[in-house]
């Protein structure tokens, strides 16, 4: 189930974000990014439409997946 960021409160937004962005194995490639270049950059992207924030009812946890893909479309 897609989560619509824009009804979240901001801390409670923040927190996902930085629960994504904070997780072990999340890449963001050569350079080292600050904690908040990364939220910005993944809410940016929320912004854009480009990922959702979902919520899996089989593992009780929130995710943050690519719209595409998580949709299925092109």
């Amino acid at each position: 189930m897609i989560i619509p960021w824009e009804e979240l409160e901001e801390s409670t937004l923040y927190n996902v974000l930085d629960s994504f962005i904070l997780r072990e194995g999340t890449d963001y490639g050569i350079q080292e990014l600050s904690l908040e270049e990364k939220r910005a950059r993944l809410l940016a992207q929320l912004k854009a439409e480009k990922v959702v924030i979902v919520w899996s009812e089989l593992h009780e946890s929130l995710d943050i997946k690519d719209k595409k893909s998580f949709l299925g479309t092109n």
